[in-house]
């Protein structure tokens, strides 16, 4: 990762599914000004020797074997202005795992998660309270189907949806160094949820009708009334 001489702070994200060794690597550009800088490599409050290093960049190399060892590395370089580069060490996230999806009563809710890596099992789990409840475990097949359409790519379809379906559901994908999380918010509209603007519609027009209709009577009894008296008068 090459360290930027403005000073901004640059950021790389590596995705790890299995234990494996990294080598990661800070280096100034030939032309930076930052000669002779003093370096330090970070995880959190902890400081790691670099075991390479040329007169222009840094290197550690890490064995990560648990979920622990993840987390951010960052290397900071010290001289007349102060750089540094942060790598994120995480498990493959779940592509796009903030969704929400609408339907209708007596349809069905499809929700797919997709990661970068194969993961080792999926599991699905919907929301009761604040407990997380795995269907594939305890919930009905006739309801809930659960489909691997490959091994990156899990599937799950809620058929003929109620208004007890509606909540917020998760998809867990599970790799040797962690897991990551899903997550998706139902909402189930009624089958006449449709039909209520057009509703309302006719619900004003019907009243602005009737408005108009007892305008027309009011106003044909006060001329019956006014024919009335000027025949009065005249008689007189």
């Amino acid at each position: 990762l090459l360290t930027d001489v403005s000073g901004t702070a640059l950021e790389k994200n590596i995705t790890l599914a299995s234990p494996t060794k990294v080598e990661l690597t800070c280096k100034l550009d030939e032309n930076s000004n930052l000669k002779n800088p003093q370096v330090t490599w970070k995880r959190g409050s902890e400081t790691i020797s670099h075991t390479s290093k040329t007169p222009n960049s840094w290197t550690i190399q890490l064995t990560i074997s648990e979920s622990s060892q993840l987390g951010s590395y960052i290397c900071i370089l010290k001289g007349e202005i102060e750089v540094s580069a942060t790598f994120h060490l995480q498990v493959p996230k779940i592509d796009g795992k903030e969704k929400r999806i609408i339907t209708y009563e007596a349809d069905r809710a499809v929700m797919v998660c997709k990661t970068e890596y194969d993961p080792k099992a999926w599991t699905w789990y919907m929301t009761n309270g604040t407990e997380l409840v795995p269907i594939n475990k305890i919930l009905p097949t006739d309801k809930f189907q659960i489909k691997r359409q490959s091994g990156n790519v899990n599937r799950l379809e809620i058929l003929k949806l109620t208004q007890e379906d509606r909540g917020v559901y998760w998809c867990e994908a599970a790799f040797e160094l962690g897991s990551s999380k899903g997550r998706f918010e139902l909402k189930v509209l009624s089958i006449t949820a449709p039909l209520k603007p057009f509703i309302a519609i006719v619900a004003e027009v019907a009243i602005l009708v009737t408005t108009i209709v007892l305008y027309e009577v009011y106003s044909k009894k006060k001329e019956k009334g006014a024919a009335k008296e000027f025949d009065q008068i005249e008689q007189l």
